[in-house]
């Protein structure tokens, strides 16, 4: 069925979907998350029910933010940005339609059963064999549309942006499969189909390609599009930014080792994650400095423009955090860092500061235009510059609360008696992290604030859109 909104040669009722539903799982997965940061301050928030305790609950929390939200985020803008590029309408209608419903089935079915205690218990990975094929198929869907579209473009030139797409697509396909083969036992059990420190090290190959490809890949193609658009420059250097592909996507790869300093894993292979890490400053500073520089000349629209001031701290974010992971894939950083809050910290720094950030951004230039009006046209500029001061200080106080709790973390758990006993109890660094997680509980709670005015801010600007449109048609006629 065609509304007022379908556009006469793209096809944007996908780009529409998706983009909506990035902001209902925006809020639905950081809720989880707020919930599940104030139970670590406030264990009594677990309410003694199974299905509410941290354990169940984590993991529901990152397949939301990560595969409803940011996933959402990466089906809206690539298949918007891929068609405006390349000038021509997605290979398939069908497929993406299947592409959509098919990956709303998965967040519901993911939200159904980690509570449940249905995982496999990978990181990143936790979903059971039958929700896995249907994620594989919806992929592959994606892949066939994505590159399918590119096939059929009416310009020869393919456009940066979707190289970092092409490459996000095709290496978690890879990577998924591969990770989740599994053995079934039941229809909601099944065991890794490998074991001990092979397991762990394919897990890890997977886990940091998640962050290296959906992630970093994925957004860098968000990035490459509405920065410049936003800012209304071309790239500042378009050669830089091809030279930042290969070599990110070159390296990538090699450095979830890193994630296994002094394990089981051989020692060659821990060196090799760490020193790849190290060389990934390069590329990942290249995208940001990239970005930044195609702000001279505009800096001062930062003064008004706050989709372009998101746009812009999230580069910051994504500078800091991709300086922050080599400094602590170092075999000695880690040693103080490993299985501390400093490593939540650091995540979170890339996943509210870069990823979020950027997706928010993207969508409040995307969004008007899916309805009508012109880009970045929402019912309230105000309130977009509300989002923007909730999301960097909630992120900041986040952060910040971990780095500190991190650190003393660390400190403690290696702190000796002289006759070579613990000074400090496991208990005792728990009870002194408290402040820390009340602190990033607020700093989450300021963040989730900022999605329910962003929610607010869609509705009234589809609202009037749908007004205007319903204007229109009778003059039309």
């Amino acid at each position: 069925m065609s509304t007022a909104f379908d556009h006469p040669e793209y096809n944007y009722k996908v780009v529409r979907q998706f983009a909506i539903m990035t902001v209902v799982w925006g809020i639905v997965g950081m809720a989880v998350g707020v919930l599940i940061a104030a139970q670590l301050a406030w264990p009594a928030l677990n309410f003694d029910t199974p299905w509410l305790s941290f354990g169940r609950l984590r993991p529901l929390h990152t397949n939301a933010v990560i595969f409803a939200f940011g996933g959402s985020a990466l089906f809206a803008t690539s298949y918007y940005i891929v068609q405006r590029t390349c000038r021509t309408r997605l290979f398939s209608d069908t497929l993406a339609s299947f592409t959509f419903w098919g990956w709303q089935l998965v967040i519901v079915l993911a939200a159904i059963t980690l509570p449940l205690g249905m995982t496999s218990a990978k990181e990143y990975a936790e979903l059971e064999w039958p929700i896995d094929i249907l994620v594989a198929v919806v992929w592959v869907a994606y892949l066939v549309n994505f590159l399918g579209t590119i096939a059929i473009r009416k310009e020869s030139h393919i456009y940066v942006a979707n190289w970092f797409f092409a490459a996000m697509i095709i290496m978690i396909a890879i990577l998924y499969v591969v990770n989740n083969a599994a053995m079934p036992v039941t229809f909601t059990k099944s065991y890794s189909a490998y074991a001990g420190t092979v397991d762990a090290m394919i897990q890890w190959w997977w886990g940091h390609n998640a962050v290296g490809f959906f992630l970093t890949a994925g957004f860098l193609g968000i990035m490459y599009y509405f920065v410049p658009k936003q800012a209304g420059r071309p790239v500042y250097s378009y050669r830089l930014s091809i030279v930042h592909f290969w070599a990110l996507i070159s390296i990538y790869v090699w450095a979830g080792g890193h994630h296994l300093h002094y394990s089981a894993l051989p020692d060659w292979a821990q060196t090799a994650g760490m020193v790849m890490s190290l060389i990934l400053l390069a590329p990942s500073w290249g995208g940001m400095i990239n970005g930044m520089m195609t702000l001279s000349g505009a800096w001062h629209k930062l003064r008004n423009d706050p989709i372009l001031r998101f746009l812009v701290v999230s580069l910051s974010f994504y500078g800091m955090s991709t300086f922050e992971g080599p400094m602590m894939s170092i075999k000695t950083v880690n040693a103080l860092s490993h299985n501390t809050d400093w490593t939540i910290g650091h995540v979170h720094s890339g996943a509210l500061g870069w990823v979020a950030m950027v997706s928010i951004g993207a969508l409040y230039h995307l969004i008007p235009i899916m309805f009508g009006r012109k880009a970045g046209d929402m019912y309230s500029i105000s309130l977009i510059n509300v989002h923007f001061w909730l999301s960097t200080i909630g992120t900041v106080l986040y952060i910040a609360a971990l780095w500190v709790n991190g650190i003393m973390q660390g400190l403690m758990w290696r702190a000796v008696n002289d006759d070579g006993t613990l000074t400090y109890s496991f208990v005792e660094s728990v009870e002194a992290s408290h402040g820390g997680y009340v602190v990033r509980t607020i700093g989450g709670l300021l963040f989730l604030i900022g999605m329910f005015i962003m929610a607010y801010n869609v509705y009234m600007t589809v609202k009037a859109a749908n007004k205007e449109a319903g204007a229109a048609a009778p003059a039309q006629a």
